[in-house]
């Protein structure tokens, strides 16, 4: 094939969750696409089991999960342990099905496939072409030789590597890189239960049930989690460790080791993965000409508990919609509306919950303990936050809260950043409607304020 003369309408780099349904959408609309992805296509995207919210799939058009694709039951439950051990509270159904990410990540290639979408795996980006700010083509290195492919929409959605991102003259510099105080360290793999007897001794000492999970909090520092699940039917137990990947707490991967070296009567490892999830609130600039962040690209991840799988969805479907009756996709008229609808809808309510992350993460683990103790988070709560939505609270709750707060000034002192949190929602809602990079300058300073990050504004 001549390379240069190599052109399509779309190109997505990054063929996990969000990339993989955005060029299924984006072809079922008539687009030419094509998929790019470094690792081999039956290896691409995540590789664990991810708590997903069931309201995406049909936000996205996109089948339940179901059969093996889908571990558990309607009415496994959820339970929070405090640091100590102590158990907090129980959220009984679980508001989120633990799929399997491996047979999600399929069953949308082979939608992506029937829709006539093109794959082009293992192949690796080397080199960008920009015209202005306008990115107009990609230099990939291919099983084949180099290739470069011409496209009037490219889309990031390579992780929080992102490869075209940090190459583009001008989101390379908005979009800075995530340092590690907000990066998680992550690991979930499934393993064998090759001692029965041992299994359902654990679940008896903490009177837990086969199917539900069980999550203890504050495990290495304030925001940091060790969840297990003990299927006994089918002999397997899942494990989820992660904490922020800072020198002074233990990574996912050492958490983990920690739980299998309490828990002989755990087997061999099944399957599984781990790696680093960017927690911070998403970029205030998702796309420039030519170009889109998508998925941990763009930072659209739910902070709480660093899970990206349901707000990649979201970006996809938004990004889609918008592009679908564009004459040239790549318009920065309409990229811009999918940043401005991205965050008018659902960035305020990440930005608000990467204010409670950041809160708690930089609180020592005895008051983690102290707010399970008191209900500043509850069931109520938790649920919400698992279903990715904010908490209705009631009146009782909240005037209890509140006098628990003043009986602990020191800990309401370290919490008053959520203060914030009604004007962070509002603001959010008063994204800049259309290209105009004042406005934009304008509005980032404000956000940064109320994160005190204002070093990553840059000036107009």
């Amino acid at each position: 094939m001549d390379v240069a003369d190599y052109k399509r309408d779309v190109v997505v780099i990054g063929a996990g969750v969000a990339g993989t349904a955005a060029a299924w959408r984006l072809a079922r609309s008539g687009r030419s696409v094509t998929l790019v992805d470094a690792r081999p296509v039956d290896t691409a995207g995540p590789r664990w089991v991810n708590g997903v919210p069931p309201w995406v799939f049909d936000f996205v058009g996109l089948a339940p999960s179901s059969g093996a694709e889908r571990y558990g039951t309607d009415e496994d439950a959820f339970t929070v342990f405090r640091p100590s051990g102590i158990r907090a509270f129980s959220v009984s159904p679980a508001p989120v099905w633990n799929v399997d990410m491996r047979l999600l990540t399929a069953r949308l290639h082979g939608l992506a496939l029937a829709a006539g979408v093109e794959f082009l795996a293992p192949a690796k980006v080397r080199g960008v072409t920009c015209l202005g700010d306008r990115l107009t083509g990609v230099e990939l290195t291919t099983e084949q030789g180099p290739l470069k492919i011409e496209a009037a929409l490219f889309v990031d959605a390579s992780g929080m590597g992102a490869t075209l991102r940090r190459r583009h003259p001008v989101l390379s510099i908005d979009c800075p890189k995530v340092p590690r105080r907000h990066i998680c360290s992550a690991a979930q793999y499934v393993f064998e239960i090759k001692c029965l007897d041992g299994a359902k001794r654990h679940l008896d000492a903490v009177n837990g049930r086969s199917g539900e999970t069980l999550s203890r909090v504050g495990v290495s520092g304030g925001w940091s989690v060790g969840n297990l699940a003990c299927d006994l039917e089918e002999k397997t137990v899942d494990l989820l460790t992660g904490a922020i990947a800072m020198p002074e707490y233990a990574d996912g991967p050492a958490i983990m080791d920690r739980l299998l070296a309490t828990s002989p009567w755990i087997g061999n490892r099944i399957f599984g993965g781990h790696g680093a999830i960017p927690l911070r609130r998403p970029y205030d600039r998702l796309a420039a000409p030519g170009l889109a962040l998508l998925g941990d690209a763009a930072c659209q991840v739910f902070s709480m508990h660093g899970s990206g799988i349901a707000m990649g969805l979201v970006g996809a479907k938004i990004l889609s919609d918008v592009v679908e009756s564009s004459d040239d996709p790549g318009d920065l008229r309409s990229l811009w509306h999918y940043q401005a609808l991205f965050h008018r809808d659902w960035g305020g309510l990440l930005a608000a919950y990467d204010l409670l992350r950041r809160a708690v993460q930089a609180l020592p683990v005895m008051d983690v303990e102290t707010m399970l103790e008191m209900g500043v988070i509850d069931s109520n709560g938790f649920r919400a936050g698992l279903e990715q939505r904010l908490p209705s609270p009631s009146a009782t709750s909240v005037l209890g809260l509140g006098r628990g707060l003043l009986k602990r000034p020191r800990l309401a002192t370290r919490l008053r950043s959520l203060a914030k949190i009604p004007l962070v929602m509002n603001h959010y809602r008063r994204y800049p409607q259309a290209p105009d990079e004042a406005r934009l300058a304008r509005w980032s300073a404000r956000a940064a304020s109320y994160f005190n990050d204002l070093a990553d504004v840059r000036q107009p």
